[in-house]
């Protein structure tokens, strides 16, 4: 029969006065199983259950196809099953809505509307009730109707891998190939009658992104995070109170815009150095590390009157006669942690005798995975693609900066690392001068919140930007849930399509 031309195209839920057409509709698409069409009875049973699982696509008035589905409980796939029992031979006893699974039990298009991609416009369908019941995911028993030219040469097995490789075409694993299933397992004795697939089945599956395992806690999991970047001015302070009277203005003024973080610059409390700029380098530098402990405990209680998770930039620190450099993530629940310089630059240990720290690890928040890396850190690509194994959304860069040329680098190398780990960068620095400090003389910074560069995103990949060398706030919004889509969807996907068959790596001593 000719292929009938696109007309009105409508998709809707299969009602039970659509059964004499949809009949027929089966017969007529599986012409090669004889008797393979469901009964009156089963359908009543279907819709009375689940109705918002049966769906019919109709063209120019006529039902051109149609899915069916139940939800299932995800023990149900361990070991074999076969379309008996998924279905309770029929009765879809297994079918609950306290189930976590999504599983299609039939899908097709009569032949003559084949071509015009309405299986796909079922298939969407499917993946978005599956996001609306909160489900993780859609399973289902694919037939592989063109094996029986190829049994006699070659298994179940070797005959999909040659259909992933394109050696072989089969209509419907090609289809389930190209709608973002991938197989699972071989599965014997599936459909009872289906001699075009030998009664071999491939078992798919498509992984729901957005799933969102149930929480008993009074707490919901953020999609859309408010930064609140700090492009703080280098100026002279008479003491600590002045500076943190300082700091605390901005966290004021990003938490009145509901900001989820503060992100402060590295080494952003350098102007009461001045205090100690008759020593040497050495010596001022740890001066200024007896006010670190003083000041993490006053952003702490900013944090939480605040109701803020502050990123505290960086600030020396003394441990065991050792100068390192570490910054603190003060978090809203009043809880502290830190994070460590790992790569120190060679002014920074000529100069100042730093040692590079020890510590690499991901951070839980409220707000979902983030990472932090200061300054020089970014411009290691290896550091941040370990954060984005453990699962970071945000990598956040407190930075500091001399030249225009030192900037350029920190910033190219941020937007490298959110294009291959498919993360937001959030990266604020100091600008000003301080002519009573040796060594930070000048700063030179435009702090910015950088994203992938894929269709959801800014196309040049920057979300928000400062003005170059001015104090100010920056608040920007980012949307965790478009990193999950550029995951699955992207036009180039950086994290999925590494050769780990050629390269491994691994983080020698995780926290």
């Amino acid at each position: 029969m000719d292929q009938v031309q696109a007309g009105n195209i409508t998709l809707s839920y299969l009602k039970i006065s659509d059964y004499k057409e949809l009949k027929a509709a089966m017969i007529d698409s599986y012409r090669s199983m004889a008797e393979a069409y469901w009964r009156e009875n089963q359908i009543e049973i279907l819709l009375d259950k689940f109705p918002e699982g049966q769906v019919v696509i109709r063209v120019n008035d006529q039902l051109a196809g149609c899915a069916l589905s139940i939800v299932v409980n995800e023990d149900l796939l361990e070991g074999e099953h076969t379309y008996k029992d998924i279905t309770s031979d029929f009765t879809f006893e297994n079918h609950t809505y306290e189930g976590d699974l999504l599983y299609g039990i039939d899908v097709f298009i009569k032949p003559e509307f084949r071509g015009l991609r309405l299986g796909r416009r079922l298939y969407d369908y499917r993946k978005e009730l599956c996001e609306k019941l909160n489900l993780k995911g859609i399973v289902f028993g694919g037939r592989i109707p063109n094996y029986h030219k190829h049994a006699d040469k070659m298994t179940p097995k070797e005959y999909l891998e040659k259909v992933k490789l394109k050696e072989i075409y089969d209509p419907v694993l090609n289809f389930q190939l190209a709608n973002d299933f991938h197989p699972a397992r071989i599965m014997r004795n599936y459909l009872e009658g289906d001699a075009s697939s030998g009664e071999f089945a491939v078992l798919l599956e498509w992984n729901n992104i957005f799933y969102e395992k149930p929480n008993k806690k009074a707490t919901s999991k953020k999609t859309i995070v408010r930064l609140g970047l700090i492009q703080w001015q280098m100026r002279l302070y008479e003491n600590l109170d002045e500076l943190m009277q300082q700091a605390e203005y901005f966290v004021d003024a990003v938490s009145a815009y509901r900001s989820d973080f503060a992100l402060f610059p590295e080494l952003f409390n350098a102007p009461l150095m001045a205090e100690f700029n008759h020593l040497s380098e050495a010596q001022a530098i740890r001066g200024l590390a007896k006010y670190t402990d003083e000041i993490v405990q006053r952003f702490a209680k900013l944090s939480v009157s605040y109701n803020i998770n502050i990123i505290t930039g960086s600030m020396p620190k003394i441990k065991d006669d050792k100068l390192y450099n570490v910054g603190y993530l003060c978090k809203r629940d009043g809880s502290i942690e830190f994070y460590e310089k790992l790569h120190i630059t060679p002014l920074e240990s000529r100069v100042w005798g730093m040692q590079g720290g020890t510590q690499l690890k991901a951070f839980d928040t409220d707000c979902g995975k983030i990472g932090i890396l200061i300054c020089y850190d970014v411009e290691f690509p290896e550091i941040s693609r370990l954060l984005a194994n453990q699962g970071v959304d945000i990598l956040f860069v407190p930075f500091l900066t001399d030249t225009q040329n030192g900037y350029s680098r920190v910033r190219h190398c941020a937007m490298a690392r959110a294009i291959e780990n498919e993360c937001y960068v959030a990266m604020a620095g100091s600008v000003g001068n301080l002519p009573k400090v040796h060594n930070m003389d000048m700063q030179y910074a435009q702090s910015m919140v950088i994203t992938p560069c894929d269709f959801p995103f800014p196309s040049n990949g920057i979300k928000a930007e400062a003005t170059p060398n001015t104090e100010m706030t920056l608040i920007a919004d980012v949307d965790v849930s478009l990193l999950r889509e550029l995951n699955e969807f992207g036009s180039v996907r950086n994290l999925k399509d590494r050769r780990t068959d050629l390269f491994e790596l691994r983080q020698i001593n995780p926290v």
